[in-house]
């Protein structure tokens, strides 16, 4: 064996020595649930320090694609969008007849890096003659391997990341609508004197939709609508404030002038002014035969009686927790009325879109109602989630929706 096979050999011997050490670390960096910004260090580190490569960039797709790695070029490619001559790189390639303008000019090869034939990465070489490559003093094979190792880890990474976020927001979720579940009345009255029936559609996203039946007294009870702005545990857990604010000062006064200011107050003093509540609530005497309201920016429920005919029940103010002091306050007053009916709901129902993006719009929901008014309640709710779901077609529901109706008769 000559001297120079001999140098040859040993140069041969301490390649691949460079080359496991490498791969040694990276994979030991791997198994030590390093994060992904210490991984393209070390990838950085072993492939510029280690096996000496002159000019390298590393493009990665995370949603978008971007140089994770860059050492030895002119350019700054961290800057620089990698186009379709690189990223449609069929195999280990030349990069050939780039113009000299062109920053990616500057390599000789392209190395795209695949899993499960998804293009995860690309590699470009720069730096060598097209001998270095042949004649086995850069391993493309290696180069690719490595890369290969560290984005598959990235990318094992990622969707690590992914499904753990989606355990921990379907656990929000879950506990949202336990919170959610817990402000429903439990029991609504049925009886010849007062029917209560209620409906909740939910969307995938817990919203902050809420509806009660309050006993004031012997003589009077409440009953409200409401919707917060928002979604999730956030919305969930002002709706549950809200709810016991709204009950304690029930206890303590029936006048809609305090109960809605105080109530605007402590919605303010929980979501600092980042959330609001649309809020309707009614109080009927039963032996003084009055029924008073407030719509706080709700969509207006709609009423029915031989004295009033079909309404909308509009008078009150502004949505809640947006402003210290609400600009004005009117209470709506129906008095000597014994026997009528009464519709309310969420802004999910007429926010319903077909799928040519037309709103349900609050005129079907008066359509229907004027037509089936006299029904039982059930079926009243069965007939109008039935319009929506028809209405929508294939596409989802926006929100959650919620239909609460009542029908007196102390005649």
């Amino acid at each position: 064996m000559t001297r120079t096979e001999v140098s040859d050999l040993k140069k041969h011997f301490e390649l691949k020595e460079l080359e496991l050490n490498a791969l040694l670390e990276i994979t030991q960096s791997i198994n030590n649930n390093l994060p992904r910004e210490s991984l393209y260090k070390i990838f950085n580190f072993t492939l510029r320090a280690n096996l000496k490569l002159k000019k390298l960039a590393l493009y990665v797709y995370d949603e978008f694609w971007a140089c994770k790695v860059n050492f030895g070029t002119r350019n700054n490619f961290f800057k620089i969008s990698p186009t379709d001559s690189i990223l449609l790189a069929d195999g280990i390639s030349n990069l050939e007849g780039l113009d000299q303008n062109d920053p990616f000019s500057e390599f000789e090869k392209v190395i795209p890096v695949k899993h499960k034939g998804n293009l995860l990465g690309v590699v470009l070489l720069g730096g060598y003659d097209l001998d270095d490559y042949r004649n086995g003093e850069i391993n493309l094979n290696f180069i690719e391997a490595l890369s290969n190792i560290i984005i598959v880890a990235v990318e094992n990474k990622k969707l690590a990341r992914k499904e753990l976020e989606q355990k921990t927001f379907q656990k929000e979720l879950e506990i949202a609508r336990n919170v959610q579940h817990f402000l429903f009345p439990k029991k609504l009255p049925n009886n010849e004197r007062i029917k209560l029936h209620s409906s909740y559609l939910p969307h995938q996203k817990v919203g902050g939709d809420y509806f009660d039946y309050i006993p004031v007294n012997d003589d009077q009870f409440l009953i409200c609508i409401a919707d917060v702005s928002g979604k999730g545990i956030p919305a969930a857990l002002l709706m549950s404030n809200f709810q016991a604010s709204l009950r304690t000062i029930v206890r303590q006064t029936t006048k809609f002038e305090k109960i809605i200011r105080e109530l605007n107050y402590q919605i303010l003093q929980n979501s600092n002014g980042e959330s609001f509540i649309t809020f309707f609530a009614a109080l009927y005497n039963k032996t003084e035969k009055y029924f008073k309201y407030v719509n706080a920016g709700h969509i207006p429920p709609i009423f029915d009686s031989e004295k009033t005919g079909l309404t909308q029940l509009e008078k009150g103010t502004t949505v809640l927790g947006i402003l210290d002091t609400l600009p004005f306050l009117n209470v709506g007053k129906i008095r000597n009325i014994d026997k009528f009916f009464f519709f309310a709901f969420t802004d999910g129902l007429i926010e319903t879109f077909d799928e040519e993006d037309e709103p349900f719009g609050s005129e079907r929901i008066l359509e229907i109602i004027k037509d089936h008014k006299d029904m039982d309640l059930k079926n009243l709710h069965r007939i109008v989630i039935d319009e929506v779901t028809e209405f929508k077609g294939t596409r989802d529901f926006n929100d959650d929706i919620t239909l609460f109706s009542c029908r007196i008769n102390f005649s």
